[in-house]
């Protein structure tokens, strides 16, 4: 693997970070001391790609869905003056 120090690298960084993207990573040195690795990002393929709306189709969400159960909830939250 290449090491290059920083003057180096800021002077070529265009050619370095196409070094990188080509599967070449590279080493960022100070005063000969490793700093950092760069290398090529792995991007996700199409299959890996979480979609919005996948499941379109294949199930039904009813309409009054945000209401289910509210009767019920308001219940178990209602205050009984009886028992107090």
């Amino acid at each position: 693997m290449q090491t290059v120090n920083i003057h180096e690298a800021k002077t070529h960084l265009s050619r370095l970070v196409e070094q990188a993207a080509k599967g070449e990573p590279f080493v960022i040195a100070k005063a000969g001391k490793q700093l950092v690795k760069v290398s090529a990002l792995d991007s996700p393929t199409r299959d890996q790609v979480r979609r919005l709306g996948f499941l379109s189709g294949y199930i039904k969400v009813p309409d009054d869905f945000d209401r289910m159960g509210g009767e019920d909830i308001a219940q178990l939250f209602a205050y009984d003056e009886t028992a107090a």
